[in-house]
Parts: structure tokens; C-alpha cells; sequence
């Protein structure tokens, strides 16, 4: 696990060559005189409670599949009484064996990201593929159902199992518990900015303990911020024994730092503590980065972010697909809506609103009307009052808003007309927020890259705090978006907006 989302700007000289030690290595960190190691190799214990649960409920799952199979009746197979019972013996037990070799139970993936459910997902294909591969190598004769029904039916089940066990952790993470204990290591404004991105995202489940910088006796802003300041860089493994730390997190990687991160990983081999590092790329993440051989050094490959091909043609099409479905469906409900709009007060019941779409080109967006008729009139006079910073307007008790218009805007039901501009191909599903030219005007280069793809109904800005997050934090959402789309992402996204709309979450 890497920590790719963070803005690391530790140089070369972070890990400067220092007077009796190797170019590149710390004072006091050599390769004949390793730092006493850390015995950890079980973990920190509500992580190992964590393990055993999840593989207690997946054994669960397993056995009630199993059982079924041994009981329920199915067509497609003429299987003896005796050839079921063996099968309900071995489906947990082939599950198991598999998620082992697939690595699904590694305490690495928990928490967070969704490599966790991919490995569930290859460990159902596989369980697929060794069941049909042994039947017709043996002449079983299987009941299809078995192969059609059951074994998918065991997949899904262990990823809804694991979800509702995660849902279970980041609550008890954001309570303060099932913590990892984290040496954030690099130069201070580094580590500064992993504390900062770590504590937004409490879920994570990271909590900095110490820090290792490169000049402990001048980490003012890290003391301020009630960060512990434990050594220097040399210090590294000394701190982590003493704090009982169970993660080192390095916060900046450069050629001139391959032997002082080589060196690390060796005091730290055998203990348990898992070592991250980030490759300092900012926003870039996921599929796009690959580690990859060339003339016997292993490189950080970065692939191109995609903007065309049959993945986006996909994406269009399932996003008018999904679009008029839930237009037909929901149809009731804007019928309702519209007519408490146009009750509200005087106005048109749709607020049409000019805003920059895909390559910069302007198009109408729809929304239900949640202000008065003379909203942008009084826009002036509430300059005052704006609690947004950068390029956003945003006031929490808008006076412009009316009773009815509240109500719509908290539960993201003002929005829903923008499924028509999404049936017309001026809006996605997902994506970034959709900007007015007033704000296109003040972009820089970097934040002009929200323009390469659609902008969405909904998309990372609307699951992680709505009008609560700050521009930077809009803006740097909306570029990871954009760096790192991907259908999977969009699922996610989509899945995760539902929690965030019921829950009210920063929508005002």
C-alpha cells in the first residue's frame, strides 16, 4: 500500500550524504550495525481479532452454501445423496484454501481501498474454475445450479459480509480504536501534509504517533501541532521499538534515498511493521502505477490517464442507460417536486444555469429552483458573508434559499433534473463538479484538467463532505477523479452517494 494521494515535496537533500556514512545513509545507520529489530510478527491484537473474524464469518457463509447444496434439491445433475455430502464438506473448505492462496485474508487490504474485494472476487472466479475444471475432469456431473447459482451466490455473500465487517471497522477507527500506530518519516512540511490528509480521513485508521524529520531541533511546526518529534531519520527503528509502532510511513522517495529506504527495510525485516511509501506523485494512484523491470532496475511505471476509447464509449452508454431508467422510474417524483416548487412562490420551476462541460464547451445544466426569482440579484450583497474560499460562493444559512428549496437541497433532490443532461450527453453520471465559466476564467493549467472528462451528477467531492470541503480540496478530489477514472471508481462512487445524500452530509 502506498501512499500515492500524498503531496510530497521532500527533495534529494532530505536524505543527504552526511560525513562517515554511505552516500545517501544517515548518520548512525549503516550496513554493518543494523538498529535492534522489533518483534511484532502477529500484529497489533484487534487487527489479529479483526483476521479471525472475517475468516470465521467467510467459513460461515461458506458452510451455509455448502449446506444447501447438500440439502435443497436442484435440477441439472443426477448427483448421488453421498457425492452432496461431500460437496457441502469441501465448498468452505476449497473457499479457504483459496482465499489463503489469493492472499484474502492479508491484513494489509482491510480497511480500505478495494483490493480487499477484488481478491474476494478472483477467489469466487477461481472457486468457478476448480469446481467446472474437476467436474468435467472426473465426469462428476454437477448440478449446473451448483456452478450457475450457488458458487456466485457464496461470492456475493463474502463481499456483502466483508462490507458490513468494514462498515463495522471505520466506525470503531473514527471512534478512536483499531488503530494503526504510525512514524510518519521526511522532511517536516512532508509529514506535516500526511498528518493533515490522515486526519480528514479517519477511516484510514492511521494515527501518527511520532515523526522521524530530517532536522529534528528545527520541526517547530510539527511541535505545534502536537506531533511528537521522536529523532532523526537514523532514528527510525530505535522509535518505532520504543513507541510499539506498528507502521512506518516514508514521505518522500528519490534515487539519492534508495539506499537510506533499502537500509530501513532492513532494520525492519523480521518485526512486523509494515513500510509504506509514497512515490510522489500527486492524484496519481491506482491501476496507473505499476512497478516494472527495465535493465535490471525495477521502475515506477506511470500509465496515461484515459480520456477516449471503448471504456469511455462504455461509460456513455451506461450513463443513458441508467438515466432514463431512473427517469422513468422517478417520474412520480419530479411530478411531486415540480409541484412543490411552483407552489413555493413565483418562479419557474426548473433553474437553468449556463456551466462549462467537457473540453470547455458551455451547456445548460438543470436543477429544481431552491432560491428566490431574484437570487442572483442579491449574489452582491451577500459578498460579505461568503464562508467559501478560492473561487467558491457558498454561505450556510443562505437567506436566498426557500423553505421548500432547503428541504430539496438536502437530500440532493434539486439535482435530479440533471439526469436529463446527462440522457444528452452534456453530463455524466459521475465526475467532477461541474463549474461555471466565472470560476473556468480563474483556472491555472493544472485546475483547467477537470475539463478533460464530463462533469458529473455526483462524484468524489459529493461522497467526502459536499459544501463543507474548501476549494483545494474540491479541486484536488475532482484531479484524482480525473487522474485515476476508472468504471470501477464510478460504481464505487455511485454506491457511496447513496450514504452520503440519506446522511445530509455537507449539503446546504
Amino acid at each position: 500500500m502506498a501512499l500515492a494521494d500524498e503531496r510530497v515535496l521532500a527533495g534529494p537533500e532530505a536524505f543527504g550524504p552526511a560525513p562517515g556514512s554511505l552516500a545517501g545513509l544517515p548518520p548512525g545507520l549503516s550496513v554493518t550495525r543494523p538498529a535492534p529489530r522489533v518483534s511484532r510478527r502477529g500484529g497489533p491484537g484487534w487487527l489479529s481479532r479483526y483476521r479471525r473474524t472475517v475468516v470465521s464469518v467467510d467459513l460461515l457463509i461458506a458452510t451455509v452454501v455448502g449446506v444447501v447444496t447438500v440439502r435443497v434439491p436442484v435440477p441439472g445433475g443426477a448427483v448421488t445423496e453421498h457425492r452432496q455430502i461431500w460437496l457441502g464438506v469441501l465448498i468452505p473448505v476449497l473457499w479457504l484454501v483459496l482465499g489463503g492462496l489469493r492472499s484474502a485474508y492479508d491484513p494489509r487490504v482491510f480497511g480500505s481501498g478495494s483490493e480487499e474485494y477484488r481478491r474476494v472476487g478472483d477467489v469466487g472466479v477461481l472457486m468457478l474454475a476448480t469446481v467446472a475444471f474437476v467436474s468435467y475432469a472426473l465426469d462428476l456431473d454437477l448440478p449446473r445450479t451448483l456452478v450457475v447459482f450457488c458458487l456466485p451466490a457464496l461470492t456475493g455473500a463474502v463481499l456483502l459480509g466483508r462490507f458490513l465487517a468494514r462498515k463495522a471497522l471505520h466506525r470503531a477507527r473514527v471512534a478512536g480504536r483499531c488503530l494503526k500506530r504510525v512514524v510518519a518519516v521526511g522532511r517536516e512540511g512532508a509529514v506535516l501534509e500526511l498528518i493533515d490528509q490522515l486526519q480528514r480521513e479517519r477511516y484510514a485508521g492511521m494515527q501518527v504517533v511520532a515523526a522521524c524529520v530530517t532536522d529534528p531541533l528545527t520541526a517547530d511546526r510539527l511541535v505545534r501541532a502536537g506531533i511528537p518529534v521522536a529523532g532523526s531519520l537514523a532514528e527510525v527503528a530505535d522509535v518505532v521499538r520504543r513507541l510499539d509502532a506498528d507502521t512506518v510511513a516514508v514521505t518522500s522517495a528519490s534515487e539519492t534515498a534508495a539506499t537510506y529506504l533499502r537500509q530501513l527495510t532492513w532494520q525492519l525485516e523480521g518485526s512486523g511493521v509494515e513500510v509504506l511509501v509514497s512515490p510522489g506523485l500527486i492524484e496519481v494512484a491506482g491501476p496507473r502505477l505499476h512497478i516494472r523491470p527495465f535493465v535490471g532496475l525495477p521502475l515506477l511505471s506511470v500509465e496515461e490517464p484515459e480520456f477516449s476509447g471503448w471504456r469511455r464509449l462504455v461509460k456513455g452508454t451506461i450513463d443513458r442507460m441508467i438515466a432514463a431508467v431512473l427517469v422513468v422510474a422517478a417520474a412520480p417524483v419530479l411530478l411531486g417536486i415540480a409541484l412543490a416548487v411552483r407552489l413555493s412562490g413565483p418562479g419557474p420551476v426548473l433553474y437553468r444555469q449556463q456551466r462549462v462541460g467537457l473540453g470547455g464547451q458551455l451547456y445548460t445544466m438543470y436543477k429544481f429552483r431552491s432560491m428566490v426569482i431574484d437570487a442572483e440579484a442579491r449574489l452582491a450583497a451577500l459578498q460579505a458573508a461568503n464562508e467559501g474560499d478560492g473561487l467558491l460562493f457558498k454561505i450556510r444559512h443562505d437567506p436566498r434559499v426557500t423553505p421548500v428549496g432547503r428541504w430539496l437541497r438536502r437530500f440532493s433532490l434539486d439535482e435530479l433534473p440533471q439526469l436529463f443532461n446527462v440522457l444528452g450527453g452534456t453530463m455524466s453520471l459521475v465526475g467532477p463538479r461541474p463549474p461555471l465559466p466565472t470560476e473556468v476564467e480563474r483556472y491555472d493549467s493544472s485546475v483547467r484538467r477537470r475539463l478533460l472528462v464530463r462533469p458529473g451528477l455526483t462524484g468524489l467531492w459529493q461522497i467526502s463532505g459536499r459544501s463543507d470541503l474548501s476549494w483545494d480540496d474540491s479541486v484536488r478530489l475532482d484531479l484524482r477523479y480525473v487522474e485515476n477514472w476508472s468504471l470501477a471508481l464510478d460504481v464505487l462512487i455511485m454506491w457511496k452517494t447513496a450514504s452520503a445524500v440519506f446522511g445530509s452530509r455537507g449539503a446546504y
